[in-house]
């Protein structure tokens, strides 16, 4: 299987790369192909001849897109937009990334697949506009919803509260937010195991289990071994420029069928901070 990963030396790209290690992968980034440019991204497809495309590239900074709209659309809606079309050009198959936030948090139980979305920010709604961009090219692809990654490959929230833990007397952590912790390693495995059972539609790859922002923030700092206080706050008390969806837990149910369950956060969270240790990133 030849796959060519956009977006390799992301969070979760550059842990996908040594998942597929051994096989037939082709790394890009951004100096490779702006996928901004239809151009660039059919060079690139001529240059690889990919069985599969994994789209990982992606605006992510969630309040970023609320003062640049036209950025996070150019990258997340255009952009994959154009590797769509050319993935059909060239008959390859497409693994899209997409995320929790085009829900808007007002389901009482997790998400299905098939439920409408109505994002409540410009990331969001970006990034539903790419997977309407997929689907509308046809062909054979994979739509995967995930949800508040984290990966020792890039900075991430749990690194950002162990440097907070190191720097401050307290830390105040959003409790009414909640969804489910994704380690990428994980995800990438769960990736890869689907694209060699050559699946299709629309699917959520999460942790099991589910948290707040404060409980997330709770573990990290006790399990990293850390002796400080850890408060919980309001979104309304920590204002940001994009609104959060309150409640975006992913059901697990259509991953489940294919045969495959991620162990729950917590155990993926202990994992993660092993990986820190061993890359001499936590002492």
């Amino acid at each position: 299987m030849r796959v060519l990963i956009i977006g390799a030396n992301g969070l979760l790209g550059s842990d996908l790369v040594e998942e597929y290690a051994g096989e037939e992968v082709v790394a890009a980034t951004s100096r490779d192909a702006d996928i901004r440019d239809l151009s660039h991204v059919r060079k690139l497809l001529i240059r690889s001849r990919p069985e599969w495309i994994v789209l990982t590239a992606a605006y992510t900074d969630v309040d970023g897109s609320e003062r640049n709209p036209d950025l996070a659309y150019a990258v997340n809606r255009e952009g994959t937009r154009n590797v769509a079309l050319a993935a059909r050009e060239h008959g390859a198959k497409l693994f899209y990334l997409s995320t929790d936030y085009i829900f808007d948090g007002t389901a009482n139980r997790p998400y299905e697949p098939d439920d409408p979305i109505h994002p409540l920010n410009v990331y969001g709604a970006s990034k539903a506009a790419g997977e309407q961009a997929v689907r509308e090219q046809g062909g054979h692809w994979v739509i995967a919803r995930s949800s508040w990654l984290f990966g020792a490959a890039r900075s991430c929230f749990p690194e950002k509260i162990l440097a907070a833990a190191d720097s401050q007397p307290e830390l105040k952590v959003v409790n009414d937010q909640v969804g489910s912790p994704t380690y990428t390693r994980d995800l990438a495995m769960a990736i890869h195991r689907l694209m060699q059972l050559d699946v299709r539609g629309i699917l959520n790859i999460t942790n099991s289990g589910s948290c707040s922002w404060f409980e997330f923030a709770r573990e990290i700092v006790q399990r990293a071994g850390r002796n400080m206080p850890v408060l919980p706050i309001t979104a309304a008390e920590f204002a940001r420029p994009a609104k959060r969806p309150a409640h975006s837990v992913l059901s697990p149910a259509a991953l489940a069928a294919y045969g495959i369950r991620l162990r729950n956060w917590r155990d993926a969270l202990d994992a993660y901070l092993c990986e820190l240790r061993g890359k001499g990133k936590l002492h």
